[in-house]
């Protein structure tokens, strides 16, 4: 049982690495000295699907965490 806690565990940060990695990435920091000249847009197609499934991975990362506490 552990051992399918820790590989699902690895394999779930790996998938947040990946999926950070191929976000597009924003201004930071920037944006907040007014340095942001673009408008507010929304997240479409594949950009939306990216930033969606990096929130399930990392709950999924949370939950085997978690789990690993108890086992």
């Amino acid at each position: 049982m552990t051992a399918i806690l820790q590989v699902s565990q690895v394999v779930s940060a790996v998938l947040i690495i990946i999926s950070i990695l191929l976000q597009h990435r924003g201004t930071g920091i920037g944006g907040a000295f007014g340095g942001e000249d673009m408008s507010y847009r929304s997240r479409r197609g594949i950009e939306s699907l990216l930033f969606k499934s990096t929130i399930l991975f990392v709950a999924v990362f949370l939950v085997v965490s978690i789990a690993q506490l108890f086992v």
